[in-house]
């Protein structure tokens, strides 16, 4: 990368992520006169550690179904979606030679199963157009009259460009670069930054259960999140997740998180169907069974058919039952109750874990204030706003991707 640009642009792109690679690339193909900026050395170093390390680029969805994933301002992405669809996205990777293929969940991936394939074919794709790429980090925007001139960077250099699009991403995973510019920039040009939260991130758990449970992985398990203040259950899912030293996480942890708005201690609540190919009758009979084949053995000590090494201990302290009671001295309320814990076992959430660890961060730039059609800022005249920088965020399944590629695209077909 060069270290200084003298010559004006007709389009400066802040941020070498997922939208601002697509749309620097798109730029130019459209014949345009380009500059990327990005801080790192090497652009694309989120996109390099998503869906660990394989990159879930997008869904194979119709566009209805891929605004019905987007929990905060969805019908905002509606005009961009539908000009960039899922499957128009799909096509443009494998038309620059990226074979794909659908996993479960209709999610794609690249079928060598290597992010950094994706990260490649977008940097060729910026290279084939002309896209010049420089390393540096924008410090303001230049500004005249309602109108965007550029932006200068930290090291006094200007770059000048009749359009800018910030797409420098989030505030979460820092390490990739994703630091919270574009919201400064956007401040600076007298945008309302909606904010900001974790979405997509762990969960930290009330009391010390999960913390024994450490590094224990459930798979094929059943969730449903409570809202306690509200009264309702606000997500349900079948899937993977993991104990850890704070609470829970794993995908279908992650994937929960999402849907628990106004974060307060005490307020959700996930509760665990350990036994989800069971009916509560079938489980009866199970533990009837189990308990007559080790009658005259103490209750801890009856339940390794049924319950990871692990979990025995917290069980059974919170079924209520004493771990030395015989196992034929267990009464039939006693039983049904340790039944109902099993395919009903609460885990009290008390907040997020912090947003340097959430996939992608909720809030941002305020949609009110960009135009849904073209993704240029209803305030000043040539800029542009894409991706994570807006206050638009989805659940798991390559969405966020999509919502990366689709304002990037529309961003760079909508610039004169």
């Amino acid at each position: 990368m060069n270290t200084r640009v003298s010559q004006p642009f007709d389009v400066v792109v802040i941020g070498g992520g997922a939208a601002g690679m697509l749309a620097a690339g798109t730029a130019a193909a459209r014949g345009m006169q380009v500059c990327l900026v990005e801080k790192q050395a090497r652009p694309g170093r989120k996109l390099m550690i998503t869906g660990k390390g394989r990159c879930n680029l997008t869904n194979d969805c119709d566009v209805q179904e891929f605004i019905a994933s987007v929990p905060s301002n969805g019908r905002f992405l509606f005009s961009a979606a539908s000009a960039f669809t899922p499957r128009d996205v799909m096509a443009f990777f494998e038309n620059q030679g990226l074979p794909l293929k659908v996993e479960r969940g209709n999610r794609v991936f690249p079928t060598s199963d290597r992010a950094v394939d994706v990260v490649d074919t977008l940097v060729r794709y910026m290279k084939r157009g002309g896209v010049e790429m420089l390393m540096g980090q924008a410090a303001k925007l230049l500004l005249e009259q309602g109108h965007v001139q550029g932006i200068e960077l930290q090291d006094g250099a200007c770059v000048l460009a009749r359009n800018v699009l910030i797409a420098c991403g989030g505030a979460s995973y820092p390490g990739t670069g994703s630091t919270g510019d574009g919201y400064m920039l956007a401040r600076q040009a007298g945008h309302t930054v909606v904010p900001l939260r974790p979405s997509l991130v762990p969960l930290v758990a009330k009391g010390t259960d999960c913390s024994e449970m450490m590094g224990l992985s459930l798979k094929n398990t059943a969730i449903r999140v409570l809202d306690t203040q509200k009264k309702k259950e606000v997500y349900s899912d079948f899937g993977e997740m993991l104990f850890t030293h704070f609470g829970v996480s794993r995908p279908m942890i992650l994937s929960a998180s999402a849907h628990m708005r106004d974060m307060a201690p005490g307020r959700y609540r996930i509760v665990i169907d350990l036994k989800p190919a069971l009916r509560p009758e079938q489980l009866d009979a199970r533990l009837q069974r189990d308990f007559e084949m080790n009658k005259n053995r103490d209750f801890i000590n009856a339940l390794s058919a049924l319950l990871p090494r692990k979990m025995i201990p917290v069980l059974v302290r919170r079924s209520g039952i004493l771990p030395e009671t015989k196992c034929n001295q267990i009464t039939r309320e006693q039983r049904r109750a340790f039944v109902t814990l099993l395919k009903a076992y609460p885990v009290e959430i008390s907040g997020f874990r912090p947003i340097e660890e959430a996939i992608v961060t909720s809030g941002g730039v305020s949609v009110k204030e960009v135009n849904p059609k073209t993704m240029e800022s209803k305030r000043i005249k040539g800029l542009y706003f894409a991706g994570e920088v807006l206050d638009v965020d989805a659940y798991t399944g390559g969405f966020n991707l999509q919502i990366a590629f689709c304002t990037g695209r529309l961003a760079a077909n909508s610039m004169q």
